[in-house]
């Protein structure tokens, strides 16, 4: 699940037809400057402008600032771009226009192991929180898609009435067609509200929840995904990232600061199986990273590129268990790639390397990472009958 922020995600609402507010996102001053010459409606509205960053409680962090003109935006954004919130940097600010309304409504759909959800009150904000039993659902299953006349009786059963219920049913409608053909596991706005000047919803908000999994089916994806453990992604993530959204099979990797004990397993379980191994015996990870479904061997070379190019490491488990259909031999290929490049950068001096999998063509996989012992590599290598975490209790006990 991969969150996006709030530009892009209104972007997306927008292509599907969903009204938002005209808006910029700028990463300085200048830049706002700049984008007032060229529209008009920056200097003739009022303005709302907010931390553009994966945050939460941005208002009571003063990081929200409403009806502004346009010098007070100017002045909002120098103050906002750069601030620090925790270990989150501001380097971004969405500036859009304000929309009057008298009422606030609610919106969302969502995955459920059935299929999806349709939700919708007549209140939003903060007050959908307190009266949650007033939030109507319109189920529907793998596959299925609202019907017009759902979408209304669904509408009607919030409290809607009259005009308003057939436009709220028109907006879960184009709500349900983004979260269908966007590949979206969440998609929630509130407040929807009923903009006076032409009484046409409005979405205020967007929260946004994809599939990261499916970029490859859509080229104009062109946002980063917003990081979801309360810092940006680094450089290197975010070429790891990348990676995996062009390939079959899967690479994963995520930095960890300050530690000695590089990971490199194979498949999600075993990830996680090894980074618990490593923290309860009292190591310190300098990452988290996995590789999965039988990815191709030049993904698992740049993964284990960065995997190599940690600072401080002192040893790289390369574990994983018995595999079903993943090649051992190819993925190992790729990961022997990544060490000898590294080793010709100068990296992994006084490194150990740890090694310990099976599966398809194991011997020959195992015996191309015994033979880099020849190129002056320190690396240990068992196969599938040594117990998984005993190469964790090696690494930790070496000297």
């Amino acid at each position: 699940m991969a969150k996006v922020l709030e530009g892009p995600g209104m972007g997306l609402m927008k292509k599907w037809g969903i009204n938002v507010p005209n808006y910029v996102v700028v990463t300085s001053v200048d830049e706002l400057t700049r984008l007032g010459q060229a529209n008009e409606w920056l200097k003739k509205s009022k303005l709302v402008a907010k931390a553009h960053e994966a945050l939460g409680s941005r208002f009571k962090l003063g990081l929200v600032k409403i009806d502004l003109d346009f010098k007070a935006a100017e002045a909002a954004t120098k103050e906002m771009i750069g601030r620090q919130v925790g270990s989150i940097t501001v380097t971004q600010v969405i500036v859009s226009e304000m929309i009057p309304h008298k009422e606030e409504y609610y919106c969302a759909v969502k995955s459920t192991r059935e299929g999806s959800e349709i939700l919708v009150a007549n209140c939003g904000g903060i007050e959908v929180e307190s009266n949650w039993e007033r939030v109507k659902r319109l189920c529907l299953e793998i596959g299925q898609a609202p019907s017009p006349e759902s979408l209304e009786k669904l509408s009607k059963e919030a409290g809607f009435g009259g005009p308003l219920a057939k436009k709220m049913a028109e907006f879960a409608g184009k709500m349900f067609a983004c979260f269908d053909s966007e590949d979206a596991q969440y998609l929630e706005v509130n407040p929807v509200v009923l903009r006076a000047a032409d009484e046409e919803l409005v979405a205020l908000d967007a929260v946004t929840l994809l599939d990261g999994d499916a970029k490859f089916r859509h080229p104009d994806w062109n946002f980063a995904f917003a990081a979801e453990f309360g810092r940006a992604y680094s450089k290197q993530e975010l070429e790891v990232m990348a990676v995996d959204s062009k390939i079959k099979g899967s690479v994963k990797f995520i930095e960890i600061p300050g530690g000695d004990t590089a990971m490199l397993p194979a498949g999600g379980g075993a990830s996680v199986y090894y980074s618990d191994a490593v923290v309860a015996r009292g190591g310190k990870l300098a990452n988290y990273a996995e590789y999965s479904g039988d990815p191709p061997d030049w993904a698992v070379e740049v993964l284990t590129e960065k995997v190599c190019s940690l600072p401080g490491i002192r040893n790289i488990i390369v574990g994983g268990a018995i595999a079903n259909f993943t090649d051992v031999k190819k993925t190992f290929g790729g990961i022997i790639n990544g060490f000898r490049k590294a080793k010709s950068e100068g990296k992994l001096k006084s490194v150990k390397i740890w090694v310990r999998r099976g599966g398809p063509r194991e011997k020959e996989g195992l015996d191309a990472m015994r033979a880099l012992k020849e190129e002056g590599f320190d690396i240990n290598v068992f196969d599938r009958n040594t117990p998984l975490t005993d190469i964790v209790d090696k690494a930790l006990q070496a000297k």
